[in-house]
């Protein structure tokens, strides 16, 4: 009876045993027709080779019952080692030492050298993806010492050879890998071959031979893709995207970044994650199922016994059994959990990365037009400075108009240039709202005066209603401020035809130096649609292509509104209806300057002032602006020298007097601001104004730090070019007279 009992333990305990590895994915048909053990060990191979996780498992589940049936120990050994492998591969920690222990267990009760080996090569590839290189290394010695089969042998050259690459023993490392590029092993030669090349990219890439490292990549994605090693190519493409990005070839490097998306899409998703887990239930299922029908047959065997020991055996076995099925149903479920964790971080690694690249689109997109709005600056000063002097010339009544037609497109041209690079610095983040003080009421008085002409044309009357209540002095951004209520002004103006556009201001609150000033630029123009005023803030948007056709403009006008308000942390509202006109508002919160003392200040036109006999230094590397920069003072009566970089400006400024410097910033040699800090070193007062085509990267306060006294953005109209030079030159006389 005892013996019974023995016997009924020992067969529930290996039961149990083989329950818990009955772990299997979706079912395939088997590439072989032979059901040996040998034949069941390839087909796993071959499937974990094309990372198709749940024929392999199936292989291996097959391999696990023939061996249990046939009571073959060093087989079902093997079995755990070749599952151990398997998830090692996979990165499966949990579920490697999950089987390495189980097979442990069976090593102490068989005298197995090979099945030693294994384990011990199983072990110190763990302690290698730990980080314990030399613990590693010394474990794969004494794995070799065990075994002398020569695909075990191999695969501890590849983990010897990844160890040297880790530790920067290159040459031992390339001597590893080389000898497997040629290894002649029967089972894993091509896949061996793949690592090999793998490696050698990575150790050239380490030592920085990239175009090497680029080839040992191809070559390990040629032999992946013949003999479809579908985690290889994976990595293999992973990899060269990389290197081809460092190498400049962005071409090569797109296209490998769409591969790895068409892989990833196919080796890792929701529904392949879902069809392992549902084949490795109906393996554990299965399982289960054998283990209560013998479970029953038992009980039927001890209804007819007396001998309560046994029937405790039993009873215990069975406890143990509905314990070990709980453990693997939990084990299993954190498993899934796992997965389905690693496909989200995964997923979010891919979007992480179509982020980054459209952050770098956006980055590319904004250099780009910054750079081709800086260069278009240059022809077209010479485009409208050629215009103003031929039609200083006196020029036939027929070519008037043919030069008023070539000032108009000038100044369109320039109109929309400035539009583009005004939005890119905003987008870019370039531009912070400044804090100085100005008048508000004489900031709206300018900008109304310079859209008059066009007020004319449409036959529309401009009204300021402006409420006295709001402080004369201010602290803000005035030249934002005009940029806003002139934007708003010019496009109601275009659309408003024998009408009137009110500028509205209001004092809506104020506490001590805080004030909120309300702003509304009204019309009884045309009006917008609620279909069009969805959109009429994006940028290119006019409401639609007739309305573009017929009235002109670019459609930047709203969207640089908008974004100027929203560095004041401030928003554009809009009131319209067809036919009876819109209305625009806004609020803005601003400082007043309670210590400021209004002192009436004399200003001075063109016409005020004086050139004759100036002498001036024009600074310029463009022969063809400085032809029409002389020209245009030459016809106000100044003479001047010329420099054609920051070095002879420099030279200049020390031989000679001038009334003043006119200095371009962007030059070969040194900038524009360094010979201005330069020559302030000596000449604390001559002026130096900037004349200069700004760029995204450029800001006015670094031309003001290095001790430029004023700025005129290129191209410039004339007047305002004569009234800086006049403003600069005479402000002495100026404050004298005052």
């Amino acid at each position: 009876m005892l013996k019974r009992q023995s016997v009924g333990m020992n067969r529930f305990m290996t039961m149990i045993v083989l329950l818990l590895f009955a772990l299997g994915t979706s079912a395939q048909d088997s590439i072989v027709a032979d059901t040996s053990l040998e034949s069941y060990f390839k087909e796993a191979r071959f499937y974990r080779h094309q990372n198709k996780l749940s024929p392999a498992l199936e292989a291996l589940d097959k391999a696990a019952k023939t061996a249990e049936k046939e009571e073959n120990l060093k087989a079902l050994l093997d079995t755990y080692h070749k599952f151990a492998l398997l998830y090692l591969e996979l990165d499966d920690r949990e579920t490697t030492l999950f089987y390495w222990d189980r097979a442990g267990v069976l090593l102490k009760d068989t005298q197995y050298p090979y099945g030693d080996a294994v384990h011990k090569f199983i072990d110190a590839s763990l302690l290698y993806r730990a980080g314990n290189n030399f613990q590693a290394m010394s474990m794969l010695e004494e794995a070799k010492l065990l075994s002398n089969d020569k695909n075990l042998l191999n695969n501890i050259l590849l983990a010897q050879a990844n160890i040297y690459l880790n530790i920067e023993k290159f040459d031992d490392a390339s001597t590893n890998f080389n000898a497997l590029l040629v290894n002649s092993d029967d089972d894993e030669r091509a896949f061996l071959a793949t690592k090999a090349n793998m490696g050698l990219a990575r150790m050239r890439l380490k030592k920085g031979e990239l175009t090497e490292s680029a080839k040992h990549a191809e070559a390990a994605l040629a032999l992946a893709k013949k003999n479809n090693f579908f985690r290889e190519i994976l990595n293999a493409n992973t990899f060269l995207a990389s290197i081809y990005e460092k190498l400049g070839d962005y071409e090569k490097s797109l296209t490998f970044n769409k591969n790895i998306s068409q892989i990833k899409d196919s080796l890792f998703n929701m529904e392949k994650v879902k069809q392992e887990a549902k084949t490795a239930d109906k393996i554990r299922f299965e399982q289960q199922t054998n283990v209560i029908n013998d479970l029953q047959n038992k009980n039927e065997e001890l209804s007819q016994s007396a001998n309560r020991s046994e029937i405790t055996a039993i009873l215990a076995s069975a406890f143990l059994t509905i314990i070990s099925i709980l453990a693997i149903a939990l084990f299993r479920n954190n498993q899934i959990k796992i997965k389905t964790n690693d496909l989200l971080q995964n997923k979010n690694k891919e979007l992480e990365t179509a982020r980054d690249a459209a952050v770098s689109a956006m980055e590319a997109k904004t250099n780009f037009l910054s750079t081709v709005t800086h260069e278009l600056r240059t022809p077209l000063y010479a485009v409208t400075g050629l215009t103003h002097l031929l039609l200083d010339e006196n020029p036939a009544e027929h070519q008037k108009e043919h030069l008023r037609s070539l000032k108009f497109s000038g100044d369109y041209l320039l109109n929309f240039i400035n539009d583009i690079l005004q939005i890119n610095k905003i987008d870019a983040d370039k531009l912070e709202p400044l804090k100085v003080e100005f008048k508000l009421k004489k900031v709206l008085a300018d900008v109304i005066d310079s859209l008059q002409q066009n007020a004319k044309a449409n036959k529309t009357k401009i009204v300021l209603d402006y409420d006295n209540n709001i402080p004369s002095q201010l602290l803000g951004d005035p030249l934002k401020i005009s940029q806003i209520i002139m934007n708003l002004v010019g496009n109601a103006l275009k659309f408003t035809k024998n009408g009137q556009v009110d500028v509205i201001t209001k004092l809506k609150e104020k506490e001590e130096d805080r004030l909120v000033v309300y702003f509304e630029v009204s019309d009884n123009g045309i009006g917008i649609s609620e279909e069009q005023q969805k959109n009429i803030f994006d940028s290119f948007e006019q409401g639609s292509v007739q309305i573009n056709r017929e009235y002109g403009g670019t459609g930047l006008g709203l969207t640089i509104v908008k974004s100027l308000l929203g560095l004041f942390g401030s928003e554009i509202h809009l009131k319209s209806e067809l036919g009876t006109g819109s209305s625009f508002f806004f609020e803005l919160e601003l400082r007043s300057d309670e210590n400021a003392v209004d002192n009436p200040q004399v200003e001075m036109t063109v016409e005020d002032y004086d050139f004759e006999g100036l002498h001036v230094l024009i600074v310029e590397d463009n022969k063809i602006n400085q032809v029409i920069t002389k020209k245009m003072l030459n016809k106000k009566g100044i003479t001047c020298d010329i420099a054609n970089n920051g070095n002879e400006a420099i030279d200049a400024a020390k031989a000679n007097e001038y009334a003043a410097i006119l200095m371009d910033i962007h030059m070969p040699g040194i900038s524009g601001t360094e010979a201005t800090i330069q020559i302030r070193k000596f000449d604390k007062e001559i002026p130096i104004i900037a004349l200069t085509a700004i760029s995204m990267d450029d800001s006015l306060d670094e031309f003001y730090a290095a001790g430029c006294d004023d700025v005129v953005t290129k191209p410039f109209k004339p007047e305002v070019f004569y009234q800086k030079i006049g403003e600069h030159v005479f402000k002495s006389k100026v404050r004298d007279d005052v």
